[in-house]
């Protein structure tokens, strides 16, 4: 259905069994190389790229010589810690022949709870995909608890998606697309070539998890698949254990493909605008304008904040009139927009006592 080189942010999931063999527990290095290629490939075609990776702890399982049963908490965590560095080192290996600089970034499901936080990570993402680099996403398993975890990286996929704005995900995994029923007990069960709309018949259809190495099931899947076509990104479920999966997806594999009615910036605006506003901030005449000609919200434009906000939250921006203009996440607390309103970015250090950001609210995260 949707080319990959048409994307101009995806996201790709990876999961476990795909990475790691599940029988030695050593990395699927030419499978590993393959994928390289084809990031590559797709850099060179001017699409920024995301890899969510699972398998820090199948890696690290093995290093360890833990058992293959389902781990307690702590030893699920010193997998983690010891994996970890070898699957950030893996991909850096994989992808450095081909010019290409890769961060470890680990997140817990709180960095996407807290507005504070979501922030940061849209902002480090940001920079990092600016930059060049091919950011390597895995939840934080070394200190994440159940209650603060995502507990599957197709989840977590989603959320990455949402945060940068992605137009595509991918979903690597052992399974060729979403069927009406597990294909391996059901000889009549058929695979949908494109969902358009989630229905409970569709939601009734998903399974569990089928493999010993990753976590996510179907019922995952199509969860990830809800977060994303909300947030405008399209996204496809296919089999990744080939050789140079993402190809083969462009080149017309087999997949499902779950299409997004809005893009990712129209979907990110509408939710921006459906939050309730913990304040006010009045621009004079100039920002105003400046607003309405897509510009983002700077210090110097603001005459007054009301309300008691904190960074991350959102804030209704008044015109002279004190007529709604518009609806935006605050980048600084209601005590700091009150202390910098009116000055120019430069003045910000001096002002606070510590660097900030230029904008008060990036035009990203506002709504007219």
């Amino acid at each position: 259905m949707a080319a990959l080189t048409a994307a101009n942010r995806l996201v790709v999931k990876i999961g476990s069994a795909l990475l790691v063999d599940r029988e030695t527990g050593l990395l699927r290095s030419d499978w590993l190389q393959s994928l390289a290629q084809d990031v590559a490939w797709l850099k060179g075609q001017g699409t920024d790229v995301i890899l969510v990776s699972s398998g820090s702890i199948a890696l690290g399982r093995g290093v360890l010589n833990l058992p293959a049963a389902t781990l307690a908490l702590e030893q699920s965590q010193a997998a983690a810690a010891v994996g970890q560095i070898r699957l950030a080192r893996a991909y850096e290996e994989a992808l450095t022949p081909h010019q290409i600089t890769t961060a470890q970034v680990l997140v817990t499901l709180e960095d996407s709870a807290n507005r504070r936080r979501y922030l940061n990570s849209r902002a480090t993402l940001e920079t990092l995909l600016g930059l060049g680099v091919v950011p390597i996403v895995n939840e934080n398993d070394t200190v994440a608890t159940d209650e603060i975890r995502y507990g599957d990286n197709d989840r977590l996929a989603a959320q990455i998606a949402v945060t940068v704005g992605a137009d595509q995900l991918i979903l690597l995994s052992d399974v060729d697309g979403f069927y009406s029923g597990n294909p391996s007990e059901d000889a009549s069960a058929r695979r949908y070539d494109v969902i358009d709309q989630i229905t409970p018949e569709i939601e009734a259809m998903a399974g569990d998890a089928g493999s010993g190495l990753s976590k996510g099931g179907m019922k995952t899947k199509l969860l990830a698949a809800k977060m994303a076509i909300a947030a405008g990104c399209t996204m496809a479920i296919t089999e990744g254990s080939t050789l140079n999966p993402l190809k083969s997806l462009n080149n017309g594999a087999n997949c499902t493909w779950f299409t997004a009615t809005l893009d990712p910036h129209a979907a990110r605006k509408r939710w921006i605008s459906a939050m309730k506003p913990r304040g006010e901030i009045t621009v004079d005449a100039g920002a105003a304008n400046a607003l309405a000609n897509g510009k983002s919200l700077l210090p110097a434009g603001i005459v007054a904040v009301n309300g008691e906000f904190g960074r991350g939250d959102p804030v209704a921006v008044l015109d002279p009139q004190s007529r709604r203009l518009a609806q935006g996440l605050s980048r600084y607390t209601a005590q700091e927009a009150d202390a910098i309103k009116g000055r120019r970015s430069s003045e910000i250090e001096a002002t606070l006592g510590y660097p900030g950001r230029a904008a008060l609210i990036h035009r990203d995260d506002l709504a007219l």
